[in-house]
């Protein structure tokens, strides 16, 4: 009798522990499949920390010596003008004088006044960007010593960059981070759930814009990150 009610005991709580590993494992897929998955942004504007000035100037003519000195004059004019405005030389960039020979092209009929165009380009790159955006707007002056600068041209443009923005990632996806778990937050309070931990995260998608056209030296630096949570009860 004692034997049969120790096996039937045992039974019971073989019964009750299964039932409880049952359950336990229930929850735990329950769990598994309750997610949230949110994107997280970040957002600032900086302003940019280097610029890249090509400097612009051409001569027409027929005799290419000539042309040369009028060209050497003219590097010399510009370089006297940037360093008497601060800029270092370290900062000045000269590019061999190009030639284009006008008569050499086969394909048109016109008859050309000038055989010879010559462009010389100056490149300034500097940290020093308001200094550098100072100078840019002054550029007038060197019409007074007879150096007209082209404007306009497509290969040429002014540009500015952000040399800061690795330092600036780590602290920016934190921020993201930050905002996908208050977005996270809000949705498990909703559906009346409780914030788990992190199942899945990317590294983000950085991207550097200008703010507009106007102002190309501000530039607007966003991340979004997407961010999966489990939640529980």
């Amino acid at each position: 009798m004692k034997d049969k009610l120790l096996s039937a005991a045992i039974l019971a709580v073989g019964i009750i522990i299964m039932g409880l590993c049952l359950k336990a494992g229930m929850d735990n897929f329950t769990e598994k499949d309750r997610k949230v998955t949110v994107k997280g942004l970040a957002e600032k504007e900086v302003k940019a920390d280097k610029v890249t000035w090509p400097i612009v100037s051409k001569e027409l003519g027929n005799d290419l010596p000539e042309l040369y000195n009028r060209i050497a004059g003219k590097q010399h004019a510009i370089k006297r003008f940037l360093i008497a405005n601060g800029i270092s030389d370290k900062e000045i960039t000269v590019n061999a004088p190009q030639v284009v020979d006008l008569s050499a092209d086969q394909y048109s009929e016109n008859r050309r006044e000038y055989r010879y165009n010559v462009t010389l380009v100056i490149t300034v790159t500097s940290s020093h960007v308001d200094r550098v955006r100072g100078i840019i707007a002054r550029q007038g002056e060197l019409l007074k010593q007879g150096v007209a600068i082209v404007s306009g041209d497509y290969n040429n443009q002014v540009t500015y960059s952000l040399e800061s923005f690795k330092a600036m990632k780590p602290k920016m996806m934190t921020e993201a981070i930050e905002n996908a778990e208050q977005t996270a937050r809000q949705f498990a309070k909703n559906s009346k759930s409780k914030l788990n931990k992190i199942v899945s995260a990317d590294q983000g998608q950085f991207s550097i814009d200008d703010r507009d056209a106007n102002t190309p030296w501000i530039k607007r630096v966003r991340v979004v990150t997407t961010v999966t949570y489990s939640l529980k009860d």
